[in-house]
C-alpha cells in the first residue's frame, strides 16, 4: 500500500475523516431515491412495488374492557388472586383503552381455548381483510400468483395460507408461503419477502399479504409474572394487501416501498431469550417477556439504524453523524440522527408503554411523532404482525398523508429482530368508508398516559 511520508498525524486524520465522507457520499447516492437508484432500478428491470392495503375491524361485541377481562379471568378459576391483582395492574398502565377486541373464546361460556376457536378467529379476520382488498381493487382473483400469510403465534395444518387459497380458489400455480414465529416483526417481514418476489421478475405478479395473530390458543393460565403479561396486552386484529410490480396499477396504488432492511441480532444469547415460549413449572405454555427484553430492543434497535440511516438520511445529517462518530470518546456517545428530516410519517413498533418510550429515547422523537404508536396501541392493543398497519390506517383516517411523503415503519420481533419498511406515498390519504378508526377518530388523540 501507498503511503504519506510528508503527511503529519493530524493530515493524515484529516485525509481518512475525507475519504470516509465522500465514501458516505457515494452510499448515500446508492441507496437514496436519486436519479441513480433510478438508473439502476431500470438496468435491473426491478420496479419498485406498490402496495394496497386493508386493516380489518371485529364487531363492537368482541370489545375487551377491563370489566370484560376481570369477567373471563374469574370465571376461569385458572389464576391465583395475586395474578389477578397482578393483571389488573398491568392493564391499568399498559396504555390500552377499553375499544381493544378480544377472541371469541373469552365470550363464551365454557372461556376454554380450543384449536376451532383459532382457526375460527384466523378465518374471521382474513376473509374480512381479504374479501376488502378483492372489492377495492377490482383485481380477478385469477390472476394472485402468490400470498404470503404472517402469523406469529399459530401455526395449523393446513397451513393459512391454504386456507386463502381454497377459500378464493385461487389458480393452481400460485406460490404461497406460511411465516410463523417471527412475532411483532412477521407482517413487515412477509411485505419485505413479496417485495423481493415481485422485484425478481420481469412479469408483472400479484402478491396477497395478509398479517394475523390469533391469540386463542396462546392464552396463558399459569402464574408465571413474566408470562401473563401478554393476556393483558395483545389484542386480536388483522391486515392485509395486495402488492405488485404491475406499473399500471400505479395510479391506483396507495404507497410504493421504497427501501427494506432486516437485521436478526439472535446470535446474542439475551437478545434471543428476550421474549421467549416455554412451559412454566406447572407445565402451562406461554411466552415470557423477560425484564431484559425493553435494553435488548433499545440496542438491536441502536445497530439497526446505524445500517438503515446512510440508506435514507439527507446528506447534512450524515455528515453530522459521521463528524459525531468521529470525535465521540470512550464517556461520550456519537449524536443519534433526526430522522423525522428523513420522514414525514413514523410508525413505530406498539408493542407496548414501554417499547412506544423506549424507541422514542432512542431515536428521541417529540410526543407528536410517536403519537399514532400511542394511540394505536390505545385503541386496539398490541394486535402483532398487523400493528403498523393499524398505525398506517389513523394516518389515513387523519388526512396526514400526502402525495410524497415517506414513511418509515419499524417493528420488533421474537428472535431478536429489527425490521424496517420505508415508503413512499403515491396519493393524499384515502377516504375509506371501512377504514377501521372511521367510528372514532374524531376523538383522538387522547391521553393514554
Amino acid at each position: 500500500m501507498k503511503s504519506f511520508p510528508h503527511l503529519s498525524h493530524i493530515q493524515l486524520i484529516h485525509l481518512s475523516f475525507v475519504s470516509l465522507f465522500f465514501s458516505t457520499l457515494l452510499l448515500h447516492a446508492v441507496f437514496s431515491g436519486t436519479s441513480a437508484t433510478h438508473l439502476f432500478r431500470l438496468l435491473s428491470a426491478a420496479p419498485a412495488s406498490v402496495s394496497l392495503s386493508c386493516a380489518w375491524c371485529p364487531e363492537s361485541d368482541r370489545r375487551c374492557t377491563l370489566d370484560v377481562s376481570e369477567y373471563f379471568v374469574r370465571r376461569s378459576n385458572s389464576f391465583s388472586d395475586e395474578s389477578e391483582a397482578f393483571m389488573r395492574g398491568i392493564y391499568l398502565k399498559s396504555g390500552l383503552g377499553d375499544e381493544t377486541y378480544g377472541p371469541k373464546f373469552i365470550f363464551e361460556e365454557k372461556c376454554e381455548p380450543k384449536l376451532e376457536y383459532a382457526v375460527d378467529e384466523a378465518r374471521e379476520g382474513m376473509f374480512a381483510a381479504v374479501d376488502a382488498v378483492f372489492a377495492k381493487t377490482g383485481i380477478d382473483r385469477r390472476r394472485i400468483d402468490v400470498v404470503i400469510v404472517a402469523s406469529g403465534g399459530f401455526s395449523p395444518a393446513p397451513s393459512l395460507s391454504s386456507l386463502v387459497v381454497n377459500r378464493y380458489k385461487l389458480k393452481p400455480e400460485v406460490k404461497t408461503f406460511n411465516l410463523s414465529g417471527m412475532g411483532c416483526s412477521s407482517g413487515l417481514i412477509a411485505v419485505d419477502l413479496a417485495a423481493k418476489i415481485l422485484r425478481s421478475s420481469r412479469k408483472p405478479l400479484y402478491a396477497i399479504v395478509v398479517a394475523i395473530e390469533t391469540i386463542s390458543l396462546n392464552w396463558y393460565f399459569g402464574d408465571n409474572r413474566s408470562m401473563l403479561v401478554t393476556n393483558c396486552i395483545f389484542r386480536v386484529g388483522c391486515a392485509a394487501a395486495l402488492m405488485t410490480n404491475d406499473q399500471t396499477l400505479r395510479g391506483a396504488a396507495k404507497m410504493e416501498l421504497s427501501h427494506s432492511l432486516r437485521t436478526h441480532h439472535g446470535a446474542d444469547e439475551g437478545a434471543y431469550r428476550a421474549a421467549f415460549q416455554h412451559e412454566d413449572a406447572e407445565g402451562y405454555t406461554g411466552v415470557a417477556l423477560t425484564k431484559d427484553l425493553i435494553r435488548v430492543a433499545g440496542l438491536s434497535l441502536s445497530r439497526h439504524i446505524k445500517q438503515l440511516a446512510p440508506r435514507v438520511l439527507p446528506l447534512s445529517q450524515l455528515a453530522h453523524y459521521l463528524y459525531s462518530t468521529m470525535t465521540s470518546g470512550r464517556d461520550s456517545k456519537p449524536a443519534v440522527p433526526d430522522f423525522t428530516t428523513a420522514f414525514e410519517h413514523l410508525c413505530i413498533h406498539t408493542g407496548g408503554k414501554a417499547v412506544i418510550e423506549k424507541v422514542g429515547r432512542v431515536l428521541k422523537l417529540r410526543d407528536s411523532v410517536t403519537e399514532p404508536a400511542r394511540m394505536t396501541l390505545h385503541r386496539f392493543g398490541n394486535t402483532s404482525s398487523s400493528l403498523v398497519f393499524y398505525e398506517l390506517a389513523y394516518f389515513e383516517a387523519k388526512g396526514r398523508l400526502k402525495k410524497g411523503d415517506r414513511m418509515w415503519m419499524l417493528a420488533f420481533g421474537t428472535g431478536f429482530k429489527v425490521c424496517s419498511l420505508v415508503w413512499k406515498c403515491l396519493k393524499d390519504s384515502p377516504d375509506e368508508f371501512d377504514n377501521p378508526w372511521k367510528d372514532c377518530i374524531h376523538r383522538y388523540p387522547v391521553k393514554a398516559w
